[in-house]
């Protein structure tokens, strides 16, 4: 069980045991540790997540704080990044009421073609419905008929080489201006954009049947084929995106992909994998821990090391022990 461990230059497993953080000292135990962490409910009463619940509205979403004319949209976008905190922080499921209510909010914008539409106006967006689905999936909504119905639209919207862009950037068309027009179609001729195939892979990875599928492992290779190199499209296309990170996932990394491709069941065989461990083994503190580019995150942002760094040990674990 140490042979992750032992990939690394130093023990990250004291700094964590010792962050004074319940949910990470929970998560160091039961993931890196195999030990009996204890029920993972005893985390949905700390302080952070009760002040998140606390402002849950009526309808089950969270309220988006920027331009009000933003709200009717953006009021989806709060409500998936609140349930990213509380489902990976925190452990939430569907047990919980207010998880319950969320889901039921999120699934109130599902179309009937499979998407989570509404984001970007009347325009398809792979990134945010496969992202909402893997929080969900996590939740404990795996066998839902709303999810199978949403992956069934996401391998529906494959472009021709495997993989996944956005529907708009085919098209060079820019968000603003098309919006609120008839829903655009993809050009599946052209290329994947590996920002939006690592999202899209992360809701297929935390379903432990449709990860089998033979089109997602092709996808997982293809991603893992573009590590530290420039994205086909212009949103986050730099060099650099690869290595700025933030947790709960958000945008497309090599740790959110790693994640990813661990569950999938892309090995360390694949030198592209081995590549990227080898940067987070270089990166590693004298601590323990990792201290890598974070993008801001307004949900305690002093573990933020810390929640990374356990990240990356779940990765080398998952990659080595299984």
């Amino acid at each position: 069980m140490d042979s992750w461990r032992k990939q690394l230059r130093f023990n990250p497993i004291k700094p964590l045991l010792d962050s004074g953080n319940e949910a990470i000292v929970f998560f160091t135990k039961r993931d890196l540790l195999n030990e009996d962490a204890g029920d993972i409910e005893q985390l949905w009463h700390m302080e952070q997540p009760q002040k998140l619940l606390e402002k849950q509205q009526n309808d089950g979403s969270w309220k988006y704080r920027g331009k009000k004319s933003l709200q009717r949209e953006y009021n989806k976008l709060e409500t998936y990044r609140t349930i990213g905190w509380l489902v990976e922080k925190y452990g939430m499921n569907r047990a919980h009421v207010s998880i319950q209510k969320a889901a039921e909010f999120l699934f109130s914008f599902q179309t009937d073609e499979g998407d989570f539409r509404g984001i970007y106006g009347n325009q398809y967006s792979p990134n945010y419905s496969a992202a909402i689905m893997e929080l969900l999936i996590k939740a404990g909504y795996e066998n839902d008929p709303h999810i199978d119905r949403g992956l069934k639209w996401l391998i529906s919207m494959r472009q021709s080489d495997g993989g996944w862009a956005g529907p708009l950037r085919t098209h060079k068309v820019e968000y603003s201006v098309i919006r609120d027009k008839e829903t655009l179609q993809p050009d599946r001729s052209k290329p994947f954009s590996h920002l939006a195939t690592g999202i899209v892979l992360r809701a297929f990875a935390a379903h432990k049947e449709y990860r089998k599928r033979r089109e997602i492992v092709h996808a997982a290779e293809l991603l893992a084929s573009r590590f530290f190199q420039k994205d086909a499209y212009p949103d986050r296309a730099d060099v650099s995106y690869w290595t700025r990170f933030r947790y709960p996932f958000w945008w497309t990394d090599i740790l959110s992909s790693l994640d990813s491709l661990s569950l999938i069941g892309v090995t360390v065989g694949n030198q592209n994998v081995r590549k990227a461990l080898d940067w987070f083994v270089g990166k590693q503190n004298k601590s323990g821990i990792w201290k890598v580019y974070l993008l801001a995150s307004a949900n305690d942002r002093r573990f933020n090391d810390l929640w990374i760094s356990l990240a990356i040990c779940r990765v080398f674990k998952k990659l080595y022990v299984g």
